[in-house]
């Protein structure tokens, strides 16, 4: 799971602005986001999850690697790193990257 992130980090990290602002970021931003909050339900089952908040194009690759790792801490079964590792190849197929 991880090094399926690491690959789209790479490529959004190798990938030029205009690439970033047609998209790639929007998208990266949203995996990191659903990661986090499939993070957060794990860590504090009830609790309203906090949102990961835009902190730029420049900083997608960044958030996607530290939710997906906060992710891998509290996943419990194969099932679980299978569903995270299609949400990442599928975003990443989106993000043209």
């Amino acid at each position: 799971m991880t090094r399926a992130v690491d690959h789209f980090a790479d490529r959004l990290r190798a990938a030029p602005q205009s690439r970033l602002q047609r998209g790639a970021a929007a998208e990266a931003l949203q995996l990191a986001r659903e990661l986090s909050c499939r993070a957060q339900a794990l860590e504090e089952p009830g609790a309203e999850p906090r949102e990961m908040p835009d902190a730029g194009m420049f900083a997608a690759a960044d958030q996607i690697t530290v939710a997906v790792h906060d992710l891998a801490l509290v996943l419990s079964d194969e099932g679980q790193v299978d569903e995270a590792v299609r949400l990442v190849e599928e975003s990443q197929q989106r993000a043209g990257v």
